[in-house]
């Protein structure tokens, strides 16, 4: 039975924009969603395409009004930031390059942040944004979904409890098929702007998915990167920036680690996969089958947990929200890390003080560690897959 669920709690509803997620994209379209799950945050200003004729009419689609559609994200940003209703939040999901610009705009106008991932192109941008969101006192979310699963948190909080011991070697991948081919060739928007390094920056592969596997590890275990050695390929004739990647990690504690991402792996949807061994006992999870964990312990039979149908750490468990065997998916995980940035924004702005728990969202720090990892690992490739201090 579920005892509790992360759309239970009631706080003030807050207003949000965006920029980005006009007709023809996606993510937008699914960050919205995720909002309205629990309805904590209503959407009602935008700037949703650099063409201002998108914006309106997407603002048209959602019921917005006309004079809070915006033709750049910078008058929308000065013109959100005089108004008495001000939004608490901005959306930012454009392609990475316009990242950095549209973030400290709204910070520069006293408005707190949720942004796509990777943060930005380049670790300075992304040191400067943090350094701007602690200096304004402003709250700043970086949307890496995959921590928001249930089963996850209780993951993480096994591994922080030393269920499975000291953590000896970690494996983790994340292969799709997707670009398998010349797809950005064909004028597919999503392959055209990824594989492209005026807009997606230094990395397409690495950039986009690999980062997921840095922050997921990151997130489960607390382990810190203290080098790396990678060997980014790109196997698609034409393309200029990577689309498979081979990353070994020492971590701090002296573990190990080993990682790949790939977008040519034919067979393979969306597989992120993490593995961790430890003295004690190993666990599994699967980002395609994301409510089950596979544990396993020295001493005792393996065993599967179930999301809905197991007790789960009571953290772990807020964030459950139906009974066992419906399945809760990626819609639902990226609702959990809305919900708790929209909890802790409404009590920050009621001026009441929060928990750790309660602060349970990926962070600008968090941000700046993906690009940092990016970046390393990009350099390392180049030189010659050569091992460097992170």
């Amino acid at each position: 039975m579920i005892e509790g669920s992360a759309g239970d709690k009631r706080t003030k509803k807050l207003t949000y924009g965006m920029v980005g997620g006009g007709q023809g994209a996606f993510i937008g379209e699914v960050h919205r969603k995720s909002i309205a799950l629990d309805g904590k945050a209503e959407l009602v200003a935008g700037c949703f395409s650099q063409d201002h004729q998108n914006t309106l009419a997407t603002g048209s689609m959602l019921g917005l009004d006309e004079d809070r559609l915006y033709a750049s994200f910078e008058e929308m940003m000065t013109a959100e930031g005089k108004r008495d209703d001000k939004i608490d939040f901005v959306v930012i999901v454009t392609p990475n390059n316009s990242h950095f610009t549209i973030a400290k705009s709204a910070m520069e106008n006293g408005i707190h942040v949720v942004c796509d991932k990777p943060l930005t192109t380049d670790s300075g941008d992304a040191e400067e944004l943090a350094r701007l969101a602690k200096e304004k006192g402003l709250f700043f979310c970086v949307t890496y979904t995959y921590t928001g699963y249930p089963v996850v948190k209780h993951l993480r909080e096994m591994i922080a409890k030393g269920d499975l011991g000291d953590i000896r070697f970690v494996n983790a991948e994340y292969p799709q098929e997707w670009l398998s081919t010349p797809l950005e060739e064909s004028g597919q928007k999503q392959a055209a702007w990824r594989t492209d390094p005026e807009l997606t920056g230094i990395s397409n592969c690495v950039g986009d998915i690999g980062s997921h596997i840095e922050n997921m590890v990151s997130y489960l275990t607390g382990l810190k990167i203290r080098s790396l050695c990678a060997r980014l390929d790109t196997f698609v004739k034409g393309r200029t920036l990577d689309d498979n990647a081979s990353i070994m990690v020492e971590y701090n504690t002296g573990a190990k680690g080993l990682y790949w991402s790939s977008q040519i792996a034919v067979g393979h949807d969306n597989g992120l996969r993490v593995r961790i061994y430890g003295t004690k006992g190993s666990i599994e999870w699967s980002q395609e089958d994301p409510n089950y964990a596979k544990i396993c312990d020295l001493d005792k039979p393996t065993s599967i947990i179930s999301r809905g149908r197991d007790d789960l750490y009571p953290h772990a468990q807020g964030y459950s929200r139906i009974p066992s065997g419906h399945p809760e998916g990626y819609f639902e995980a990226f609702a959990n890390i809305y919900s708790t940035f929209c909890d802790a924004l409404g009590k920050k702005l009621a001026g009441e003080s929060l928990t750790v728990e309660e602060m349970d969202f990926p962070g600008v720090d968090e941000g700046v560690q993906g690009v940092r990892f990016i970046e390393k690992c990009v350099e390392s490739s180049k030189r010659g897959a050569i091992w460097l201090e992170f």
